[in-house]
């Protein structure tokens, strides 16, 4: 049984800990807002963006459209895009994400095709690489500041380079979507082919200049980076909430501990003044 001395040295240990995750918990409350700000920010220009490409993709003859909307025609030649962050002590935040890319690798595998991996934050490629190292084509870190185009640029290039290179025939994402801060939900999305929205009534028309197929040339590359920035920002988003709300539980499971610790201590320390008492009474009585 533990000592008096050595459960005081553990109380100080776990209050030491609680002042750390209470610390955490309140930087992530405080960058939440701003996150959460920013994410739901880029959605209608992202939203937007997509509903602009479906308009277009609706008057366009597929013999002429980019190989981006229409895809090469096969689909044996798969890229993921994992994106989580770079950074842990956020509960199943970056497993769930990780989890639900590798369902999905292992369903592509399982049908016979080939498979290859984009990771964005350290914890992808940590926990990708063990199982799937040679499928990983590259890995990028995110850092600590916002995702901006300047991030997310490289990754659009590379993935370009790959398709227009004959590599890959489809481009899926995985990322986690921010809905409140108690719910963030793994998601998986086509970014190439260009994924075209049906409109539930009829489509309005526009007279463009220059045509469609040269707009969505120009425009689809853009999309890339569009989607890819705003899965980053969403993941941000979620990432300082699942934070915020594991460092809350962990404070109050410290403080059931300290408070455990507290009576076993005062319990053991009782017990060894009875002892002690006990000892003393019956040595005066020998004497």
């Amino acid at each position: 049984m533990a000592t008096v001395k050595e459960m005081r040295t553990r109380i100080g240990s776990v209050k030491s800990t609680q002042k750390i995750t209470k610390a955490l918990q309140m930087v992530a409350a405080a960058k939440l807002r701003r996150s959460q700000q920013a994410a739901e920010a880029a959605r209608p220009y992202a939203q937007r963006m997509s509903a602009i490409i479906s308009n277009l993709a609706a008057g366009v003859d597929r013999t002429n459209a980019p190989l981006l909307l229409t895809g090469t025609g096969k689909e044996d030649r798969h890229l993921i895009v994992v994106a989580t962050s770079d950074r842990g002590l956020a509960g199943a935040f970056n497993s769930s994400i990780v989890r639900e890319a590798r369902r999905k690798i292992f369903e592509l595998t399982e049908a016979g095709k080939d498979v290859r991996i984009i990771t964005v934050g350290r914890k992808a490629r940590d926990q990708l690489r063990r199982q799937y190292g040679k499928q990983i084509v590259e890995s990028y870190e995110i850092g600590i500041k916002t995702p901006g185009l300047a991030l997310v640029q490289p990754i659009a290039h590379k993935i370009l380079e790959m398709y227009n290179a004959g590599e890959i025939d489809v481009v899926t994402l995985a990322y986690s979507r921010f809905k409140s801060v108690v719910t963030q939900t793994p998601t998986l999305k086509q970014l190439i082919p260009a994924v075209i929205e049906e409109n539930s009534g009829p489509a309005a028309f526009y007279e463009y200049e220059p045509d469609e197929v040269t707009i969505l040339t120009e425009l689809l590359p853009q999309n890339i980076s569009v989607q890819l920035l705003t899965a980053l920002l969403e993941n941000q988003a979620g990432f300082y909430a699942s934070q915020m709300t594991a460092m809350d539980n962990a404070t109050r499971n410290a403080g059931d501990l300290i408070n455990a610790l507290t009576i076993q201590m005062n319990r053991t320390r009782q017990a060894k003044i009875t002892t002690e008492l006990i000892e003393i009474i019956a040595g005066a009585a020998a004497v």
